[in-house]
């Protein structure tokens, strides 16, 4: 069971596509044979190549950045489209969906060479790892270097790690809302979610495939992360302790039987949105990726690992960012070679921030990065 975004258009702007990039050794020693790679692009690839701009989706995310030949909206809009800071008109623009995704490259739910789901099989894939794959794709894309590799959260580990691992080939990075290295804390919130999913009593060791699935699990693990991505202002501010009507917390003869806040019910059915479009292993393997985002792993200190990138860094946080906080991205910023500013995103909902106001950075990127 591979999930797919579903299109009505042919081919062309911002419908996924699939690539075979072959053979993938990988850093924490499995290997994946013939990798697939689901991915969208938008605008056209000049004749020597030097448009092409890649934008990083992050941890549950898409490769539908921004609507193209279909009606259908992208996540990060304000971001990227026809007259837009990364404008489709301009560049040519590539979302690629990260190995051990669900959104059409190779991952769990795919099928391994004996005719079955990889499932509980599904080797340990790093940011690094992915990383190699996209650089495969580029190459088959034409793509002798990118003009700039943008992404937020997840995806600005994605895009830091490009500039890291292969500095020949990004002129520009924008690492949006993360660090250098996930932290103790982030690990241990990722951890509370993958276990989540692997104590579903449909989980079966990740060989689920073909049965009940475990999506009970799969919903804990989006409202433990989704806690993390909105701020306590936001909370309060939208729900406070009000009651989900008809529903009251108060009234129950037994515990089982009580209503729920507002907040209660808002995290049910974030957990029940994700169910609906992502694959359970998926979400694990990803989550471990993500786990394992170190710039510094086998390069040094902080200072030499980054003294390796040559491109022009554009580093933003969220100021109200309880998950990735802001402090993070300044001690990124002052690691990195030059003089880089930290530029804020102001927003009370917390680390979602980088998605719904990214267009608050939009002067910025043209003015200074985009150009």
């Amino acid at each position: 069971m591979t999930i797919t975004i579903s299109r009505t258009a042919a081919p062309g702007n911002g419908v996924v596509r699939y690539a075979s990039v072959g053979g993938l050794e990988l850093e924490a020693g499995g290997y994946l044979p013939d990798v697939t790679l689901g991915y969208e692009t938008w605008g056209t690839l000049n004749a020597d190549g030097s448009n092409a701009v890649l934008i990083e989706h992050a941890l549950t995310g898409s490769t539908h950045v921004t609507r193209g030949d279909s009606d259908e909206p992208g996540w990060w809009e304000q971001l990227a489209g026809p007259g837009a800071p990364v404008d489709t008109d301009r560049f040519f623009v590539v979302s690629i969906n990260i190995v051990g995704g669900c959104y059409g490259s190779t991952g769990p739910s795919s099928i391994a060479p004996d005719g079955k789901p990889w499932g509980s099989r599904f080797p340990l894939v790093t940011l690094r790892d992915t990383t190699a794959a996209e650089a495969r794709l580029a190459d088959q894309l034409g793509i002798p270097s990118w003009y700039a590799v943008l992404g937020g959260s997840m995806g600005g580990a994605r895009a830091l790690e490009w500039a890291v691992t292969y500095p020949e080939r990004v002129q520009r990075c924008a690492v949006i809302s993360i660090g250098a290295a996930s932290t103790a804390e982030q690990i241990a919130f990722a951890q509370a979610q993958t276990l989540a999913i692997r104590q579903d009593s449909n989980f079966n060791d990740g060989d689920y495939y073909g049965g009940p699935l475990p999506e009970d699990g799969l919903a804990l693990a989006r409202r433990i992360a989704h806690i993390t991505y909105r701020s306590a202002e936001e909370f309060d501010g939208r729900f406070g302790r009000s009651a989900q009507h008809p529903e009251s917390p108060f009234q129950a003869a037994a515990l089982g039987e009580r209503g729920r806040y507002q907040v209660e019910s808002y995290l049910d059915h974030q957990g029940k949105k994700l169910v609906r479009r992502f694959d359970a292993n998926s979400y694990i393997a990803i989550t471990d990726a993500l786990m394992s985002h170190d710039v510094c792993r086998g390069r040094g200190s902080l200072n030499e690992a980054l003294g390796r990138a040559t491109a022009r860094f554009f580093v933003a946080a969220v100021d109200s960012d309880r998950l990735y906080f802001p402090s993070q991205s300044r001690e990124l910023a002052d690691a990195l070679p030059g003089d880089v500013d930290v530029h804020v995103i102001e927003a009370p909902i917390g680390h979602d921030g980088f998605l719904t106001e990214i267009g608050q950075l939009g002067r910025q990127l043209r003015n200074t990065f985009l150009i």
